[in-house]
C-alpha cells in the first residue's frame, strides 16, 4: 500500500529543504519528490509546487472550482435560482473539462480535495427536473473516478444506489442516462465491491429496460458500462463473480437486445463499443449460439462490409474481434463461413492493407475458424489466407505482434492439413518464421510452435 501524504506535508517538506538545507528552489522541490517517491508515498493529486513563489500562490484551477462547487451545493435544491442553476452547471463542465481525457493529474487533485464526494452530495440533492444539472454533475464525476481510490471513495458516499436512484428517476433524460451510465462504467472499473453493489441494486433489469426504449438509442456509455460491469478487472479478487453476471446478462435478454441494437439503433461512433459489451457476455457457447441464432453473425458480416467501404479501422476491428469470441461454438464457425465469411475477411484485408492491426484481427479470426477443423483448414488455404500470412509477414517484419499472429495461423491452417504444409513451405514460409523467431523475443515460442507443425525436424533451431 502507497504512503498517504497531504498537501501540506508535501509543502512543508519543500519549505525545509530551502530553509533548512539552501537549496534553491527548482531543486528542493525535484529532492521533495524524489525522496517521497524513493519513500513509496502516493504522490497522486499532489500539487507540485514551491511555497512562498508567486506562482505557487496562484489558486489552482481544479481548486478554485472545486471550492466553487462546494460551495453551492451547500444550497437547498428547490433554493436554487435560474441564475445558480447556471452557475453550477458552468463549473461542472469547466471541471470536467480539467479532468478529462490525459488530464489525469487534475483529476487526481480533484479526487483527493473531496471531489468525488462533493459531487455525489450535489447530485444526490439535485432533483429529477433539474436535467442539466444532473447531466452535467454525473458527467463531471465520471471524469474524476479513475483509480480504486476514486471508486472507494464513490462507494463509500452510498454513490452506487444515488446514482441507480437518479437514472430510475430519468428515463426519459437521454443526457442524464449517458452522464449515470458512465458513472457506472467509471465506479466499476477495477472495482469488484462496486460491480457487486450496481448488481445487487438489479443495474442489469435497468439495463434492459432503457435498451428496449429506442429513444434511447444515443446513449452510448451504456454499452461501456457492461463492458465493464462484467470484466474481471479487480486484481485483489481471487474469483471474481462477473461470469455469473454475464450469464445473467444474457439470461434476461440484453444480449438478443444488444444484436437488435447493432441491426438497428447504434450509431457508428457507438459500434465498438456495442461490440465489446456483447463480446463480454459471450462467455460460453449457449450464449454464443444464442447471439447467431438471434441474426448476430449476419449483422456483424453486414457491418465488417461496410467498414471496409467506408475505411472504418474501429468498426472492422471490433467487429472481427466480436466474431472471434462468437467462433468460440463450432456451429456458429460453420455458420460464418457459409455465409461467405472468408471472402468477406479476405477483402477486408485487402481494403486496409497498409494498416497491420486489422489484418492481425483478421488472422486471429481465422485462427478461431480453423481451430480443430481440417476443413476449413483447406478451405482458408485455397482461398489464399496461407498467401496473406506470407505477404503479411514480409510487409510488416518490424511488427512483432503481426509476425506472432501470422504464426499463430500457421499452426492451425497446417497442424491437421498436411498438404498445407507442403503448400507453404514450398512459398518460403519457413525463412520468415525464422526470421521473426530471430528478431522477436516475444514470437520464439510461437515460431518454434509453428516450425514443429510444420513437420520440421530442426524447429527448435
Amino acid at each position: 500500500m502507497a504512503i498517504a501524504i497531504s498537501q501540506e506535508a508535501f509543502d512543508d517538506m519543500v519549505r525545509e529543504n530551502m530553509e533548512d538545507l539552501g537549496m534553491d528552489p527548482d531543486e528542493a522541490l525535484a529532492d521533495a519528490v524524489e525522496a517521497l517517491t524513493l519513500q513509496g508515498a502516493d504522490l497522486a493529486g499532489i500539487i507540485r509546487r514551491v511555497p512562498g513563489e508567486a506562482a505557487a500562490e496562484e489558486v489552482n484551477p481544479v481548486m478554485r472550482v472545486l471550492d466553487e462547487l462546494k460551495a453551492s451545493a451547500t444550497a437547498s435544491a428547490s433554493g436554487r435560482s435560474g441564475e445558480d442553476l447556471d452557475s453550477l452547471v458552468s463549473s461542472l463542465d469547466e471541471l470536467r473539462e480539467l479532468c478529462s481525457g490525459e488530464e489525469a493529474e487534475n483529476a487526481a487533485v480533484a479526487a483527493r480535495n473531496g471531489g468525488v464526494e462533493a459531487l455525489v452530495a450535489l447530485c444526490a440533492s439535485a432533483g429529477v427536473t433539474q436535467e442539466r444539472l444532473l447531466a452535467s454533475g454525473l458527467k463531471a464525476l465520471s471524469s474524476l473516478i479513475r483509480d480504486v481510490g476514486g471508486t472507494e471513495k464513490f462507494r463509500q458516499s452510498q454513490g452506487p444506489k444515488i446514482v441507480m436512484d437518479i437514472l430510475k428517476g430519468a428515463l426519459e433524460s437521454t443526457d442524464v442516462l449517458d452522464g449515470g451510465f458512465s458513472v457506472v462504467a467509471a465506479a466499476s472499473a477495477g472495482n469488484e465491491v462496486v460491480k457487486d453493489a450496481f448488481m445487487d441494486l438489479k443495474v442489469d433489469e435497468l439495463i434492459l429496460q432503457v435498451m428496449r426504449d429506442k429513444s434511447n438509442s444515443k446513449v452510448q456509455s451504456l454499452y461501456d458500462a457492461i463492458r465493464v460491469l462484467l470484466t474481471p478487472d479487480d486484481n485483489r479478487v481471487v474469483a471474481s463473480q462477473v461470469f455469473g453476471y454475464s450469464r445473467k446478462f444474457a439470461e434476461i435478454g440484453i444480449a438478443e437486445v444488444l444484436v437488435i441494437a447493432l441491426r438497428e439503433q447504434v450509431a457508428p461512433s457507438s459500434l465498438p463499443s456495442a461490440c465489446a459489451a456483447l463480446k463480454a457476455i459471450a462467455v460460453n457457447e449457449e450464449i454464443c449460439r444464442s447471439i447467431s441464432e438471434n441474426g448476430g453473425i449476419d449483422v456483424l458480416l453486414q457491418c465488417i462490409d461496410e467498414a471496409g467501404i467506408q475505411k472504418n479501422k474501429l468498426i472492422a476491428k471490433s467487429c472481427c474481434s466480436l466474431l472471434s469470441k462468437l467462433a468460440g461454438s463450432d456451429a456458429n464457425k460453420a455458420s460464418i463461413i457459409q455465409q461467405g465469411g472468408f471472402d468477406k475477411f479476405l477483402k477486408l484485408t485487402s481494403r486496409f492493407s497498409e494498416d497491420p492491426s486489422v489484418i492481425q484481427e483478421v488472422m486471429s479470426l481465422v485462427q478461431a475458424l480453423t481451430l480443430r477443423s481440417p476443413e476449413h483448414a483447406a478451405l482458408a488455404i485455397s482461398l489464399g489466407y496461407g498467401t496473406l500470412a506470407i505477404q503479411t509477414m514480409q510487409k510488416f517484419p518490424s511488427s512483432a505482434l503481426t509476425q506472432k499472429q501470422a504464426c499463430l495461423m500457421i499452426r492451425n491452417l497446417v497442424v491437421r492439413n498436411p498438404e498445407n504444409r507442403t503448400i507453404l513451405l514450398k512459398e518460403g514460409v519457413e525463412k520468415l518464421i525464422r526470421k521473426a523467431k530471430a528478431i522477436h523475443g516475444s514470437c520464439k515460442s510461437t515460431a518454434t510452435d509453428a516450425l514443429r507443425d510444420l513437420g520440421l525436424d530442426n524447429y527448435n533451431a
